[in-house]
């Protein structure tokens, strides 16, 4: 079986191919297309070394679903979500030297961890985030996009720690006590109640960053008992399903067997 959807990205039009022949499967990739295995019980039992990806039950895959596949095939970054003034999406090794013009302002690391001192470093650094961070576990800290420029204007997002899910932000000074970081975060909590299975949502700030703590407060977080005097406090926020459609730019145009 062979199946082919039409993907319409920022790119032009592209196809992504689904089979559950592992040998033709092998070949469209080497011919660099954008292919991912069917996988069947008759097939299970093959060996899918070197294959980026398999899927089952296609049958219950949603457009999104495709487009998402399609963007990890192309190393592209997905598109999260958008708010009235914000664009989220995918950190990219492309992103570093931005990040390096907000991170030199020094009261953004007043609270918070610098980069890495090496650009290099930190680029090998935000491939390795793309691969085990947001290739397995689907999310993560994301970079945040002012709409009306374009610019990079921080970073915020949630990401695996010790078994939690964590929310973290980080807003430019020339964006900071506008109303950026609530009108984010906000978008991010609703996020997470739609697509990601957790119980409660924490958060880590320092006591002195008065500007974070409001914003939590904000949110509707509390903190956890026993906090007072450490150097990070916790923060918490419990979390109630809520499944809606995911917006994204790109579609899937058509698809065929």
């Amino acid at each position: 079986m062979v199946k082919k959807i039409l993907i319409e990205s920022g790119r032009g039009n592209d196809i992504l191919y689904l089979t559950d022949n592992l040998a033709f499967l092998r070949a469209l990739l080497a011919k660099g297309e954008k292919a991912a295995a069917i996988l069947t019980e008759e097939n299970r039992h093959e060996d899918f070394t070197g294959l980026p990806y398999a899927v089952e039950q296609i049958e219950e895959m949603e457009p999104e679903d495709f487009v998402r596949l399609y963007r990890r095939l192309a190393g592209l970054p997905w598109e999260i979500l958008e708010t009235e003034r914000c664009r989220l999406r995918e950190m990219t090794v492309s992103d570093v030297d931005r990040l390096y013009e907000i991170y030199a302002d020094a009261s953004i690391t007043e609270f918070m961890e610098d980069l890495y001192e090496d650009r290099e470093q930190e680029r090998r650094y935000m491939e390795e985030y793309r691969k085990y961070i947001y290739e397995f576990y689907g999310y993560g800290i994301w970079i945040v996009e002012e709409k009306t420029s374009g610019l990079v204007m921080g970073r915020a997002g949630v990401e695996p720690k010790d078994g939690e899910v964590e929310l973290g932000f980080l807003i430019a000074r020339p964006w900071q006590r506008l109303g950026y970081g609530y009108e984010v975060c906000s978008a991010i909590l609703e996020y997470v109640r739609r697509e990601i299975e957790c119980e409660r949502v924490l958060s880590r700030v320092h006591p002195g960053n008065r500007a974070s703590v409001g914003l939590l407060e904000k949110l509707g977080f509390s903190k956890l008992k026993g906090a007072d005097g450490a150097e990070l406090e916790t923060w918490v926020l419990p979390m109630e399903k809520k499944k809606e459609p995911h917006p994204c730019e790109d579609r899937v145009l058509e698809s065929s067997s």
